[in-house]
């Protein structure tokens, strides 16, 4: 369980600091990018672990990753290009 908690916390970190490199101009601030891949990772393992019970650890890391990137996702912003054609055009 320990490995798992901190195999997630990494994946989170990872999968984090790879949004905020490649899309610095779209998310808030790096820090809580980071914090929030973080808890995502940690609490998509815990949801997951919980459900599926002990012995399944590749089903728990892969849990971890899909609510890290669910979690990032709602920090994503529109970029303002975009959203200027989007409410010229209509």
């Amino acid at each position: 369980m320990l490995l798992e908690a901190l195999g997630s916390a990494l994946l989170g970190l990872a999968l984090a600091w790879a949004a905020s490199s490649r899309l610095p101009h779209r998310l808030p601030s790096r820090r809580l990018v980071l914090a929030t891949g973080i808890v995502g990772a940690l609490f998509g393992a815990f949801v997951t672990h919980t459900s599926l019970g002990s012995g399944h650890e590749l089903a728990t890391l892969s849990g971890s990753v899909v609510m890290a990137v669910a979690l990032l996702s709602l920090l994503l912003r529109p970029t303002r290009s975009r959203g200027h054609q989007l409410t010229t055009s209509a």
